[in-house]
């Protein structure tokens, strides 16, 4: 199981702890931030995109969106999500589960959008579609072994506090 995978592989950073499991589904942004009791942008979706043969991930706050002019700057490419099954082929993860941990793939590359800067903590899935992982922006930069952070979404029109749902 992908999330089993996840705690393992998180483990090597003393983070194993910080996942959660929920009874519901966690697989969109809005969802988890139901399941986890945060607002919508703390959620840090992991989009997968086709670069080549192999796949970069950005991971980007829950209230932002990709800017193609950006991605095409910073790739020398248009961006072009993965199918499903090319998701599970090359992050071992399922669409609604696929995290920067625990790669299938070692050619697959890490982001991270500067839009997660805004928070003590953010939470990106852990593997599956109904779990995710507690980390601190530079957490989530060491465990993901991301190659740098980048400015590569659209701009916030509203820039929300850190804080829970109430």
């Amino acid at each position: 199981m992908s999330v089993e995978k996840v705690k393992e592989y998180l483990k090597s950073f003393g983070l194993d702890d910080r996942v959660e499991e929920f009874t519901q589904s966690s697989a969109t942004v809005e969802l988890a931030a139901q399941a986890a009791g945060v607002i919508p942008a703390m959620i840090a979706k992991t989009l997968s995109f086709k670069l080549g043969d192999s796949a970069v991930l950005i991971v980007t706050s829950g209230d932002t969106k990709i800017d193609n002019p950006k991605f095409k700057q910073i790739f020398g490419t248009k961006a072009k999500m993965l199918t499903p099954d090319e998701a599970i082929e090359l992050t071992g993860h399922a669409v609604g589960g696929v995290c920067p941990f625990a790669l299938a793939n070692d050619s697959v590359r890490t982001y991270l959008d500067v839009s997660l800067k805004r928070f003590d903590t953010v939470l990106p899935a852990a593997g599956s579609s109904s779990s995710c992982v507690r980390l601190s922006p530079d957490e989530l930069e060491l465990a993901s072994k991301a190659v740098m952070w980048a400015d590569i979404c659209k701009p916030i029109e509203e820039k929300p506090t850190d804080g829970e749902n109430k």
